[in-house]
């Protein structure tokens, strides 16, 4: 443990001070390793402090302006700060700006020792700046798709108020990451996160949970309950799948955007409330109004700020994007070795139409990274469902296999026109049964299908 000696009567843990400091603290040595860095570096970096402690300070603060133009390199015992805007790399592979603020450390003879480092998250509001077009990533959300930067232009100033929202989009686009988002980027942000999925609980119960209850309220109430409202005092509330909202608290829920206070089940006494409200759905709560299944005033007030996530089989280049986020993820968290997909992997999952939108793709890359024993991932290490899926398609056009290899770059390297998937497939069989020398049982097993399976397909395809 590191200390400070002279400022009272006993030493001070330097530690201690400086984790509790949300700016990001590094000090190096003079051949620029890290001797020490704080809490708020680790969770940038994704490196603990025990891992970085001795390395050289561009391996951890992966950063642009590391392998340009070091500003510790500049310095000498009388140089004075040096601030730069730049971004930094994850152990994640998620590019996030940051501003760094470099300044020399001298002892008390005046010597230098070393120097320190400051370094900003600046996130919640780099989309602002020239390169705003070029963000990646906002929060743990990624993405570089037209409307995705759309969205992440739109968080941040979303976070600056306290406005009610309401997020909108299918099931598993991110509602939820969103929500976070805009909390952790608000002056809420050091206050409780508190979320409830209003479809997942019967409505007496959901109630009991939203507004808690007073002992002996009901059969079982035992004692006092606060109550989700009063847990996100001071925070955020986020009401997930409000469109599975009962009528009944519908109306509690209106009563409480208007007042701020919360009325217990079996209390008499309300409580006083600051908390934001934040909700979504994948439902079209328009069409429940005019079905009379949701109340247009309960609308108005949820609907102040609307922000809709796109699916991902309208997110173009994400989808390689997110493929490769997760891989690295998983390969990290698995102690696995892949490097990449092959081309018909590739191709597969490049042209899927993920009606589970990014939630589906996680659990695909995780389950191929489970199963693959290579550095590839194939197609015998999808899920089997993606695979029968292809077949039963086999006219799709848009499907083709890539000229470069097939982890070159996010964007893929592909350069060739694209074929039917009937001709990429007969291909792909016959360059199989080449490097079988003719023997199916070999081909199958190359291709990852099943011998009859192939066959089948060498019979529909005319192939000698």
């Amino acid at each position: 443990m590191h200390e400070i000696t002279g400022l009272f009567d006993h030493p001070i843990a330097l530690d201690r001070i400086l984790d509790e400091i949300p700016t990001g603290v590094v000090i190096l040595d003079k051949n620029r390793r890290i001797r020490y860095m704080n809490r708020a570096v680790s969770a940038l970096t994704g490196y603990t402090p025990d891992q970085a402690r001795g390395v050289a300070c561009h391996s951890i603060i992966k950063s642009q302006v590391c392998l340009k133009d070091c500003p510790v390199k500049q310095m000498n015992k009388d140089t004075g700060s040096i601030c730069v805007q730049s971004d930094l790399i994850n152990r994640d592979r998620q590019r996030v700006p940051i501003r760094i603020t470099a300044a020399p450390l001298t002892d008390t003879s005046g010597e230098l020792s070393g120097y320190m480092e400051t370094i900003e998250d600046i996130r919640s509001y780099a989309q602002s700046g020239p390169n705003m077009g070029r963000a990646f990533s906002f929060a743990k959300m990624i993405g570089k798709s037209p409307g995705m930067e759309k969205v992440f232009r739109m968080l941040p100033m979303v976070a600056q108020n306290e406005s009610s929202v309401l997020i909108t989009g299918e099931t598993g686009t991110g509602k939820d990451l969103a929500a976070e988002a805009i909390h952790e980027s608000s002056g809420r942000g050091k206050g409780p996160f508190v979320k409830i999925n209003c479809g997942a609980l019967p409505e007496t119960l959901l109630e009991s949970e939203l507004f808690g209850h007073q002992k002996g309220a009901f059969t079982g109430a035992v004692e006092n309950k606060p109550g989700r409202f009063r847990l996100a005092h001071n925070g955020t509330l986020y009401l997930t799948e409000i469109g599975d909202l009962p009528l009944a608290l519908q109306v509690k829920l209106l009563t409480f955007l208007d007042d701020k206070i919360v009325y217990p089940l079996g209390g008499t006494r309300g409580h006083e409330v600051n908390v934001r409200m934040i909700a979504g759905t994948h439902r079209d709560l328009e069409q429940m109004v005019r079905e009379g299944k949701f109340r247009k005033d309960l609308l108005y007030r949820l609907n102040v700020v609307r922000v809709h996530l796109p699916p991902l089989r309208e997110r173009g280049e994400d989808i390689r994007l997110l493929m490769d986020h997760f891989r690295n993820m998983f390969t990290a968290e698995f102690g696995k070795k892949i490097e990449g997909f092959s081309n018909e992997a590739l191709m597969l999952l490049k042209n899927y139409t993920y009606p589970g939108n990014v939630r589906e793709l996680r659990n695909i890359i995780e389950y191929a990274v489970n199963v693959c024993q290579a550095e590839r991932i194939d197609l015998s290490d999808l899920p089997a469902y993606l695979v029968e899926t292809e077949e039963q398609t086999g006219n799709r056009e848009t499907l083709y296999v890539p000229s470069a290899p097939a982890d070159s770059g996010l964007a893929g390297g592909e350069q060739n026109p694209p074929d039917s998937w009937a001709e990429t497939e007969k291909r792909m069989i016959i360059d199989a049964l080449i490097k079988a020398g003719g023997r199916r049982n070999k081909a199958a097993a190359i291709l990852g299908w099943g011998r009859s399976t192939l066959w089948r397909k060498i019979k529909q395809y005319n192939i000698e």
